[in-house]
């Protein structure tokens, strides 16, 4: 007989909710047998809620690790298929993350800029108060 887990017992393990896990049940990436009202995890179900999480760590949609998981279910071993959409997911993931870099590096030049600009006119607004704070040689 093979291993089976309640929702706390994987919500534990994960370190998400229950809340959580319901959910990913709902979008049909999850699907737990069940004993009245309680749910019975099986040991696939339990992959599956650590791939689904792995996924979006690598920032996948739920419809796409869904995808993934129904090109598996069409195989049972996995198929080219499979590994040729993960290799583009990846692909697009690192190009936008790629992307994410270049605009963060603008954005932290356009704010050194404005620093240096605010720096320079505080600089001068106390140059100009302290100038006019200076007593005047009386001629």
């Amino acid at each position: 007989m093979s291993k089976t887990y309640s929702i706390s017992e994987l919500a534990t393990e994960f370190d998400v909710t229950t809340r959580s896990i319901r959910f990913y049940e709902d979008q049909e990436l999850l699907r737990p047998a069940r004993r009245g009202q309680t749910r019975i995890y099986s040991s696939k179900d339990r992959v599956r809620l650590k791939l689904t999480l792995r996924g979006k760590r690598l920032g996948l949609s739920l419809a796409e690790i869904r995808e993934l998981f129904e090109l598996w279910d069409e195989t049972r071993s996995g198929s080219e298929k499979q590994l040729q959409l993960m290799l583009a997911k990846i692909g697009e993931r690192r190009a936008a993350l790629e992307q994410q870099m270049k605009d963060i590096t603008m954005v932290q030049l356009e704010l050194e800029s404005a620093e240096i600009r605010c720096r320079q006119a505080l600089e001068e607004l106390n140059q100009k108060r302290s100038d006019e704070q200076r007593p005047r040689a009386s001629g």
